[in-house]
């Protein structure tokens, strides 16, 4: 149901997105909201950014206001900063051949709104906002498809999806985003062009999936795109999940996939961090499974494959060394914790020290959550935690390297092996302070 979009007309960053409207008009130009904030702002929802659509010229942009930046000149964008805002003005633009089905071959400006609306990708997307008279501009039905709850190409959503493939993934992301459904011949066009997300960079892929994932309804996104022939192509590695069967007693819910969408449907805007470790953890069981003369499934070792598989998955996509290290080391340490109550409490402490704990923690909880329901491992976890008392899982060390030479000792690997026991005896509570630190070194030297 569409709202007034008024609610939102007194914040500062409307009242200043609506003066450089203002400014723009004054100087001769016409100048309009534009895209997902008119959108959001129809839903009755705060938009992130608000960008503005304008027939000036980005150098006549840079002419009207004194502080600008430009941010995709080529493609006539330059962001204009106002009153401690940045908001991203694009001069109207001419539809144009995608000559590699990711960038406009050429940039053809255009006085016309109609004629920019033309070139956008859906229609929920494609119209305009008038801040001064609240006047919505709608050349492409985008107000009735909203009403509706329906994603759709603006035109020919072949012709759409052949200039960008990305916007096949956005198809997908908003279908999930909303709970819309995709329209018949948008989905047709979306399958049937598939292929072409091949040309796209693994970093634009990356940032539609991590969208996904850390959005509304990630179980719905990653079903849709293994529907339409999207996921053997962007993700095949979780598409080889489909039809790895489980041991039922232990996975009532079906195969590795059922299990993952199950995971991904419980996450409720999670971090990046743990989505992609929700996502990953059983990505090894695939070529791990083994059927046993006994009539038994089993995966040994799929943890220790899945972290690999992990980190190479993660390094295709571009992503962030501390980001793969950390999705790899919860997808390795999420079967380890099943034995967590049988742990020394210094070996429970390193691990829970980790920066990859807290994803850790979460693929425990819904991976016992969605299968067998038994919560033993975890709320073993959440206790241990809480008898913690929001102290360090690692104390700061009672002895240094440097205290080591100061006392007589060589830097060498025997140092650092003293240096671990010492961490392992305070972990223990063994040893409780520097003194007792020194004086089991010193009883250590003379033995």
């Amino acid at each position: 149901m569409l709202k007034n979009f008024h609610f939102f007309s007194g914040s500062a960053a409307f009242r200043s997105a609506k003066k450089a409207v203002e400014q723009l008009r004054r100087a001769g130009y016409l100048a309009y909201f534009a895209g997902g904030a008119v959108r959001d702002l129809l839903m009755g929802r705060a938009p992130a950014d608000i960008d503005i659509a304008t027939s000036a010229t980005p150098e006549q942009i840079h002419e009207v206001f004194p502080k600008t930046h430009d941010s995709g000149v080529s493609f006539g964008v330059v962001t204009i900063h106002i009153d401690g805002f940045l908001f991203e003005t694009a001069t109207f633009r001419k539809e144009c051949a995608y000559s590699d089905g990711r960038h406009p071959g050429q940039t053809i400006y255009t006085v016309s709104p109609q004629e920019d609306v033309a070139r956008r990708d859906f229609t929920i997307n494609g119209m305009m906002l008038d801040p001064v008279n609240g006047e919505i501009l709608d050349f492409v039905g985008g107000l009735e498809d909203l009403k509706r709850g329906i994603i759709r190409t603006i035109g020919n959503g072949e012709e759409r999806f052949r200039e960008d493939a990305l916007r096949i993934l956005r198809a997908v992301r908003f279908h999930a985003r909303y709970n819309f459904p995709m329209a018949s011949e948008t989905e047709d066009a979306a399958r049937k062009l598939v292929g072409n997300l091949r040309v796209l960079s693994a970093e634009r892929i990356k940032t539609e999936l991590e969208e996904m994932l850390t959005g509304p309804n990630p179980e719905l996104a990653f079903r849709t795109l293994e529907r339409i022939g999207a996921l053997e192509i962007v993700l095949p590695e979780i598409a080889a999940m489909k039809g790895v069967e489980q041991q039922p007693e232990f996975h009532p819910e079906g195969d590795v996939f059922e299990h993952t969408m199950i995971m991904l449907r419980m996450m409720a805007h999670p971090t990046p961090e743990t989505a992609w470790s929700v996502l990953f953890h059983d990505v090894g069981k695939p070529e791990t499974y083994r059927l046993h003369e006994d009539g038994k499934i089993h995966f040994y070792g799929h943890e220790a494959v899945g972290a690999k598989m992990a980190e190479q998955i993660m390094q295709r996509l571009r992503s962030s060394r501390e980001l793969t290290d950390i999705v790899s080391a919860a997808v390795r340490n999420h079967m380890r914790f099943t034995a967590a109550h049988n742990m020394r409490r210094n070996t429970l402490r390193r691990l829970i020290s980790e920066k990859s704990f807290p994803a850790t923690l979460e693929v425990i909880r819904m991976d016992c959550a969605s299968c067998h329901c038994i919560m033993t491992d975890y709320l073993y976890l959440l206790d241990f935690l809480h008898e913690l008392n929001g102290e360090p899982a690692v104390p700061p060390p009672l002895l240094t390297g440097k205290d080591m030479i100061d006392l007589g000792y060589k830097p060498g690997p025997g140092m650092g092996k003293i240096l671990k026991k010492i961490s392992d005896l305070q972990l223990d509570g063994v040893l409780t302070s520097r003194e007792d630190a020194i004086k089991y070194l010193i009883s250590e030297k003379g033995s």
